[in-house]
């Protein structure tokens, strides 16, 4: 695969030293150099950033079922989600797939099938593709045969969730909203609710499958979170289990637990961009303030991490380098991804150029090919 041999001028360029100044960055061989390459492009106008790595998003089921039934080329839309990833500056992303009891697009069966897509367009797509899988701890009938399947499907990232709504269940009454859930996983409304009540009668004996999986995961080598941490004791029952990622934690107390036995923050984008949680948890800009935020991830919104990025910077919470940090270098770092996330010689040249007045991506270079290129900077490439 061929990769651009340019030298950038003219542009404001986010360096590891120095922040954002006016330099010129060279790039060929899918990497950084060091000494000017190629033929010169002038950037006047514009601010050259790392790629943004994205944790984790789980925006792409819109693409692979935008309604029941009616995406059967799921390659496709694995394809069309890399486009949508490209156009706000990811460079690499995590694509998050639940394996739940929720069924539907959420059940086991359709995350064989995304699974599956992934691994068969990754040799052909520029943006690098990193599945992860989520995985409803209750679903204890599942666990002997996960870890095959993990390798199987290629998952280097395990997160653990737990969605039953225990406080209904252990009263016997019926969630919210159970029959049209039931329907979406293509079971009947009373079948749902008991095998709902049976997981949650069992809820004993997770704890000991638990370690047995996790153990067998981190013996693969197998990267382990855990989401939505609601107290500094679930934190710590995570860590006892070697899962070291915090990702959304709900509360102050849990993210203070993660910090202080040095285990991964991740926050949501949309988070920050809305000013707050839309479920009324702990805010991301306050825990981005105390220094208790290792990422930002776009959760749901492929467009947030670089709208929270900016955001942060321009509140003055961090400067534009510390700020765009959390959803580069440091979403490197939590992934141990050491060739990219900062514009260094050697680095992988993964970098999002910017409009510099309105901010608005013009266009992604992965391991230095384009993955997305609009408007006027065309022509500055076109030469």
């Amino acid at each position: 695969m061929t990769s651009l041999e340019l030298t950038f001028t003219g542009a404001d360029v986010l360096l590891p030293a120095e922040g954002v100044v006016p330099a010129e960055l060279s790039i060929g061989d899918g990497i950084v150099q060091q000494d000017r390459t190629g033929r010169q492009v002038d950037l006047s106008g514009y601010i050259v950033l790392p790629g943004i790595i994205d944790l984790h998003g789980d925006g792409f089921e819109r693409h692979i079922a935008p309604r029941r039934g009616a995406m059967k080329q799921m390659a496709e839309g694995i394809l069309s989600v890399e486009a949508e990833l490209a156009a706000n500056g990811i460079t690499t992303a995590v694509l998050a797939q639940f394996h739940s009891w929720e069924g539907g697009v959420r059940g086991p069966e359709f995350a064989a099938q995304v699974f599956d897509a992934i691994a068969s367009v990754k040799n052909s797509t520029v943006t690098d593709l990193i599945p992860q899988l989520r995985f409803e701890t209750h679903m204890l009938e599942d666990y002997a045969d996960l870890p095959g399947r993990i390798a199987e499907w290629q998952v280097p990232y395990v997160v653990f969730n737990d969605h039953l709504p225990h406080d209904r269940l252990a009263e016997g009454r019926k969630p919210p909203r159970l029959t049209g859930q039931a329907l979406k996983a293509g079971r009947n409304p009373d079948a749902h609710f008991d095998m709902l009540l049976n997981m949650h009668a069992r809820k004993e004996e997770v704890p000991g499958a638990l370690d047995a999986l996790c153990a067998d995961l981190r013996q693969q080598g197998i990267r382990l979170g855990s989401h939505d941490d609601a107290t500094a004791e679930t934190r710590a029952w995570w860590r006892d289990r070697g899962v070291s990622i915090s990702e959304f934690p709900e509360t102050l107390d849990a993210a203070e637990a993660a910090r202080s036995n040095g285990d991964h923050i991740i926050l949501g984008s949309p988070n920050v961009v809305r000013g707050g949680s839309h479920k009324g948890n702990v805010s991301a800009l306050d825990l981005i303030t105390m220094g208790l935020c290792d990422a930002l991830a776009s959760d749901y919104h492929y467009p947030s991490p670089r709208r929270a990025a900016l955001m942060v910077a321009k509140t003055g919470l961090l400067d534009l380098a510390g700020a765009w940090a959390l959803v580069s270098e440091g979403p490197a770092r939590v992934l141990g991804l050491d060739d990219r996330g900062i514009l260094a010689p050697g680095k992988r040249a993964d970098l999002v150029i910017l409009d510099a007045e309105t901010h608005r991506v013009a266009a992604t270079v992965a391991a230095g090919r384009i993955s997305h290129m609009s408007g006027d900077i065309a022509t500055q490439f076109i030469g």
